[in-house]
């Protein structure tokens, strides 16, 4: 067998998994949060979000919306030298980023417990 039978044979089972994969996954909600930003954001937003009353005055002041913490916390990138991973029994993340059409930077400090994530505090930038 040549190298170039040799190539052609890999190729061209590599293709036909490629279509099988394509087809088992498609339509499936998958994702791939293989980093720590990506893992941690995705445990905190599959959970109750909950706020401190700092935040509920900022949201009665229409200063911020519950949106944007939303966007915050989807996009966001987490600032591990400034959070706390390891406090027991909640951890605490300094999660930063750009909200309201990238326009506008906020710090968001979340604690995050077993079944409810809570935005302690939020810091705009400007």
């Amino acid at each position: 067998m040549t190298l170039i039978q040799r190539i052609g044979y890999y190729l061209g089972g590599f293709s036909i998994g490629l279509v099988i994969l394509a087809f088992f996954l498609n339509g499936k909600k998958t994702s791939c949060s293989y980093g720590p930003d990506a893992r941690v954001l995705k445990n905190i937003n599959t959970k109750t979000i909950n706020y401190s009353e700092n935040i509920s005055q900022l949201f009665n002041n229409k200063i911020i919306d519950a949106s944007d913490i939303k966007y915050i916390l989807k996009k966001g990138d987490i600032n591990f030298s400034k959070s706390n991973p390891r406090l027991e029994p909640c951890a605490v993340y300094v999660v930063e980023g750009k909200y309201n059409d990238e326009k506008k930077e906020a710090t968001l400090i979340v604690e995050n417990c077993d079944s409810i994530a809570t935005i302690l505090n939020l810091k705009l930038h400007k």
